[in-house]
């Protein structure tokens, strides 16, 4: 399936470059596979920060609020007690919860090939003969970006990435440059624009092509 390609320059190239229909040309029929691939990339890499306390280690409350008889009153012994108002929290977050989840290399690459798909579908791929901004400035990136039309949320790959390509696209928070092995569906659902160079295809193409189910 041929796709809109580029020169290095940003202008229209006179051959279009043709995507492997294995990868790109499936018909996504298990949507809820999306689902699972997009919620198992942000579950791993989430950091477990919340941590709260329990009634033993809060401060204070070492005196016993009242005496335990006469008073009418429910017996406490503390007043750091999780019913109490500036009490410990009984069950909250401890630092120590799993929030990983796995998902299978078979299903993780038919994922893949989903979301390529859909962004092909869509009109969002395209090919750049060659990225190659040797003087590492951001402002030659976004003046070739505006040329093949790539805009908004833009997911470049490549096949490896340079110091370069890496300097150029740091500043900018709407651009993403990701080689090709590290594929995601989020990046990929996520991308309003994705810009392959054409010696990422060949490795994507391997990755992904081998399997078709």
């Amino acid at each position: 399936m041929a796709i809109a390609t580029y020169t290095k320059t940003g202008t229209k190239a006179t051959t279009a470059a043709k995507l492997d229909k294995q990868v790109f040309g499936i018909i996504p029929e298990n949507h809820d596979l999306l689902k699972l691939a997009y919620t198992t990339y942000l579950s791993n890499g989430r950091e477990n920060l919340a941590v709260t306390k329990t009634r033993g280690l809060v401060s204070g409350g070492g005196k016993k609020p009242w005496k335990q008889k006469g008073t009418g009153r429910a017996r406490f012994g503390s007043t750091r007690n999780p019913i109490w108002r500036g009490g410990g929290i009984a069950f909250g977050p401890t630092g120590e919860e799993n929030y990983t989840k796995q998902l299978n290399l078979k299903s993780k690459r038919q994922a893949i090939r989903q979301a390529l798909s859909l962004a092909s579908e869509s009109g969002k791929v395209s090919v750049i003969e060659a990225l190659e901004i040797k003087t590492g400035k951001t402002s030659d990136l976004v003046k070739l970006l505006a040329k093949v039309s790539a805009v908004r949320n833009v997911l470049i790959v490549v096949d490896h990435k340079s110091p370069e390509l890496t300097r150029a696209s740091k500043n900018l928070t709407e651009v993403k440059v990701v080689a090709a092995k590290y594929l995601n569906v989020f990046d990929i659902l996520n991308a309003d624009s994705i810009l392959f160079t054409s010696s990422a295809l060949a490795p994507v193409s391997d990755w992904l092509g081998k399997e078709t189910k």
